[in-house]
């Protein structure tokens, strides 16, 4: 899924935004090398098949999106045995890597001793992540997502160790510490200390929005794998225009929002349609708050898909705009 010695680009798992219609999306438009799977959370039993095919139906194709994109599992947990037995339940269940998640910051997660809480004790990132590693098969990799610690950048040099020495395949460093949340300023500088230091891959992550971004990001850090989250939805060409950048194959996406916002329709067939507009409201809050698009107000109040699409259209069609947003 992710090679030291080749370019990748990573879509990262956004709760109740990158869900499958998401992924199977992103996979369409091109861009990504792979994806990252929503958690799913360990908490006092051992998650069972039915729910990882719940929450990551691309287990039963494969762990790839219909459109091809392949998709990591992200557990999330503090109990070594049984984030390393639902480890082992998710590859039988179709899971070909495992991704573990100790930077969540949400509050909720950390009272219950799940995401960036570990950050505070490096010695449990190493056994959970060994646990998990001793799992599972030698041919499906295991990584670790961390921020740069609890509340002081410094700790990643320790943490990131830990979870090397646990057998992680490769770190995602995401340039924050959780107590920071998504607060300016990132950090990229220690991921590429990180770097140096482990001599594993380390994919780059936080605030990288635009093309200039990307540039600087690469250049402090030195990394050849990115993750981009919010810039994506943001800004659709950016997982293209970086991808090109890495060396890439990879198509630019034009800024056709109905044409977008109709794709994510097409994958979430057989969901309930308040629920797709419900994404598609996520979807252009991120894009309006952190982007171009100048529509939001006019259609957070939609009530139906048809009303939603309506209102784009014709916002669309009045203004101009296509291809400039």
């Amino acid at each position: 899924m992710l090679r030291a010695d080749q370019p990748a680009v990573a879509l990262a798992p956004m709760d109740g935004v990158t869900e499958a219609p998401m992924r199977a999306l992103q996979g369409e438009l091109g861009g990504f090398t792979y994806c990252v799977s929503e958690f799913v959370r360990v908490s006092h039993e051992v998650v069972q098949s039915k729910a990882f095919l719940r929450e990551v139906p691309e287990l039963a194709q494969g762990a790839k999106t219909v459109t091809g994109l392949p998709v990591q599992v992200q557990l999330l947990g503090g109990d070594p045995q049984r984030m390393a037995e639902s480890a082992r339940v998710a590859v039988q269940s179709g899971a070909t890597a495992v991704d573990i998640n100790f930077g969540c910051p949400a509050p909720t997660v950390n009272r219950h001793d799940g995401g960036a809480t570990l950050l505070k004790s490096p010695c449990r990132i190493r056994e959970v992540v060994a646990a998990v590693r001793q799992a599972l098969p030698e041919e499906v990799p295991v990584s670790a997502k961390l921020r740069l610690g609890w509340d002081s950048i410094e700790d990643i040099q320790i943490n990131a160790r830990m979870a090397v020495e646990g057998g992680a395949d490769w770190i995602t460093i995401h340039a924050r510490t959780r107590s920071q949340g998504y607060a300016p300023p990132v950090y990229w500088e220690p991921i590429g200390e990180v770097r140096r230091e482990l001599g594993i891959p380390v994919v780059a992550n936080g605030d990288i929005w635009t093309l200039e971004d990307f540039r600087r990001c690469r250049q402090v850090t030195g990394c050849i794998h990115f993750m981009l989250g919010r810039s994506a939805l943001a800004d659709p060409r950016m997982p293209g225009l970086v991808a090109r950048e890495l060396g890439l194959e990879a198509p630019v996406q034009s800024l056709d929002w109905p044409r977008l916002l109709r794709g994510l329709v097409r994958h979430s067939q057989g969901l309930p349609p308040s629920g797709t507009l419900t994404r598609l409201k996520q979807w252009i809050r991120i894009a309006s708050r952190y982007g171009a698009f100048a529509y939001f107000d006019q259609l957070k109040r939609s009530v139906s898909l048809d009303e939603f699409f309506s209102i784009l259209d014709e916002c669309w069609q009045r203004q101009g705009l296509c291809g400039r947003l």
